[in-house]
């Protein structure tokens, strides 16, 4: 494909298409802190465009939009020759559409939802119903499988078929509940044309976790024997049989947690000119951070190490955009950005010169391409984007919408990432949001939930809506966080409340120090774990905070650890669960040290952190003598697509007002 031109296509040179136009609201250049530019409204949208994507033939895209701030999504199809409307518009009432791709050149493939209860019925249930479904252009005609499935492979040689695995509908994040590390997964392979599902293979606890090559051969798993040790396996096309290889892991030893409660490594594809070559991320030969590997199928031995990089672990690779080009094109890392190291030339020609024309260009993906490469769908996100779509299509860039298209993008704030030093002499991995004006800043600290997920802060739309009504925020990689090295994880075993929190206020004492922020004017605000590590920082002494927020926060979390262990759990994930605060800080048994405001917002249907957190909580701190705020967000689940527009308005109208009248004397 030659290279695009700058021009833009003539009918979409000022707007976007599909009709999401980019108004603006009048905004001011600085705010005193409290009072965003943007209007809390905006903010509140959930994503305007939520998806778009590129039949392989370059003939159809679809687009999963919201076409009213308290409506539901729905489908609309455009031919790529004619964008001026849709060619299809579709939804699935009574169901709502929650995500869709094309599968084939014209089949395309979602998951749907509908609440059915009025509330959760135990941890990791749901107020929902979830179906799968495909759709046929053709036919014009819906089909629904029950249950949820995600793909686990298009099956390029087979266009009517797709593999499929049972699939969580909302959940976020890989190994965030430890109890499911080695869950088998039953893998099927549908008929897109009948609707019918074949049982390709059933999982076991030995073989859990099964990755299939573009052919539907099961090639690689890890699985837990009776013994509570965890072996790898490996097949050659054909086989009927595992291969066991490489070291035998001990899952009642914490040292291997991070191995089993995260997805760093294991084989991440194949060789597109030899299909028994495989890529494997592995930390090897006494490494801490994990690197890039070529595993040959044929001897059963590792080769050649393809890329490492310092202080950080690979966490993926990237193959060419055309679909059928499995060519091998890049490695991911976090840093400032989830950065690439490049091994194809043609690929990064392609993706310099897309940076150098998409405004703000920060995190670009080619999301989608045609099969001639000459039609493209890329995508860009960003401190100053929160979500932008683009298509090129014969030599020509044209934007095609926004998650947000009211955002004045210049009304966001630059994101710097940092490292700073804690206490025992670690180097934690941060990420700054910086208003506009004048320092020193009040500073909110926002950790991330999990806690043993990665997180790479490009567009983090509570971190820029606070940075808009005017204050500087710290999201810490505090330790545990994934994507940091083994000892960065390991170092946080038993610190629950503990080191962990020392992290993050050591990160906000940094920036006292570097002089960017008010040491008088500090808070904490988190949802999850992050909703836990606020409650801990209400009960600190001394304490550098003049309030904290607790978002669906984890209150009590040695009640919710009970009755999840079993005779089978391995005695390092059952012993790492306990650590989660019935050893470590239990923020309902802390009540009484609180001595700072605090506001506890949750989810009244909550799945992942249940209700009685925020209840328990309540009823403690009340009968403690205690003064606080609590809100309630009524039918809302624990998960950022559950959270709908009454939700979001609510919330952040709280949450601003708390912060500039009630946090601390005067307010922060």
């Amino acid at each position: 494909m030659k290279m695009f031109k700058t021009s833009l296509l003539a009918a979409m040179a000022s707007v976007s298409a599909f009709g999401l136009g980019a108004a603006t609201p009048a905004v001011s250049q600085d705010n005193q802190a409290g009072t965003p530019s943007i209007p809390i409204d905006v903010w509140a949208l959930r994503d305007v465009v939520n998806a778009v994507d590129l039949s392989p033939d370059g003939k159809h895209l679809l687009v999963h939009k919201m076409v009213s701030k308290e409506g539901e999504y729905l489908l609309e199809i455009y031919k790529t020759d004619d964008l001026s409307e849709p060619y299809r518009r579709l939804n699935a009432d009574p169901m709502e559409i929650i995500s869709a791709r094309w599968v084939s050149d014209s089949v395309i493939y979602g998951n749907t939802w509908q609440i059915s209860r009025e509330r959760v019925r135990g941890p990791e249930d749901d107020t929902r119903n979830y179906a799968t479904y495909f759709y046929d252009l053709d036919d014009n005609k819906f089909q629904q499988v029950e249950g949820s499935f995600g793909i686990v492979n298009d099956l390029p040689n087979e266009p009517n078929k797709v593999l499929v695995s049972e699939a969580s509908a909302v959940g976020e994040g890989l190994g965030v509940d430890p109890f499911e590390a080695f869950r088998p997964r039953s893998y099927y392979k549908l008929d897109l044309r009948r609707g019918t599902k074949e049982l390709i293979l059933r999982g076991t606890r030995k073989y859990g976790n099964v990755t299939f090559d573009n052919e539907g051969n099961p090639r690689y798993a890890v699985g837990q024997e009776p013994d509570n040790t965890v072996q790898t396996y490996y097949r050659k096309p054909g086989d009927g049989s595992w291969t066991q290889f490489g070291p035998v892991y001990d899952a009642d030893e914490h040292e291997n947690l991070y191995r089993f409660l995260t997805n760093v490594y294991g084989l991440k594809g194949f060789s597109a000119e030899n299909p028994n070559i495989g890529y494997i991320v592995e930390a090897r030969n006494g490494s801490d951070t994990a690197s890039l590997w070529e595993f040959n199928f044929d001897t059963g031995q590792y080769g050649e190490e393809l890329v490492a990089v310092k202080n950080a672990d690979i966490m993926g690779i990237g193959t060419h955009s055309i679909p059928g080009n499995d060519k091998l094109a890049y490695a991911t890392y976090p840093g400032a950005k989830w950065e690439r190291v490049w091994f194809d030339g043609e690929e990064k020609a392609l993706y310099d010169a897309l940076e150098q024309q998409i405004p703000y260009a920060h995190q670009i993906n080619i999301s989608s391409r045609s099969y001639d490469g000459r039609t493209l769908v890329v995508t860009n996100r960003g401190p100053h984007d929160p979500g932008s779509y683009w298509l090129v299509r014969d030599g020509q860039l044209a934007k095609l919408g926004s998650r947000n298209p009211l955002i004045d993008q210049e009304q966001l704030a630059d994101v710097e990432f940092i490292r700073y030093p804690s206490r025992d002499g670690k180097m934690i991995p941060g990420y700054v949001t910086k208003p506009k004006g004048e320092g020193p800043f009040p500073l909110i600290v926002l950790p991330h939930g999990g806690p043993h997920v990665s997180e790479v802060i490009g567009y983090d739309e509570w971190g820029q809506l606070l940075a808009n009504a005017g204050y500087m925020v710290l999201q810490p990689g505090y330790r545990m966080t994934v994507g940091w090295g083994k000892e960065h994880f390991d170092a946080a075993y038993g610190q629950h409340g503990l080191a962990m929190q020392d992290d993050k206020d050591d990160g906000a004492m940094y920036l006292v120090e570097q002089g960017v922020v008010d040491p008088d004017r500090i808070a904490m605000f988190g949802w999850s774990y992050g909703g836990y590590a606020a409650l801990v920082a209400a009960s600190r002494e001394p304490n550098i905070y003049q309030c904290t927020i607790a978002g669906a926060a984890v209150a009590d979390p040695a009640k919710s650890y009970r009755g999840r262990s079993g005779p089978g759990t391995p005695k390092a994930i059952d012993d790492w669960a306990k650590r989660r605060g019935m050893i470590g800080i239990n923020p309902i048994e802390e009540v009484q040290k609180v001595n700072i405001p605090l506001l506890m917002v949750h989810p009244e249907d909550d799945s992942r952190v249940l209700y009685y957190h925020f209840e328990d909580y309540k009823k403690a701190f009340e009968g403690a003598g205690k003064t606080g705020e609590f809100l309630t967000l009524e039918d809302a689940d624990h998960f950022y697509t559950t959270l709908m527009y009454n939700h979001q308005q609510q919330f952040y109208t709280k949450m601003l007002d708390f912060l500039a009248n009630d946090c601390g004397p005067g307010g922060l």
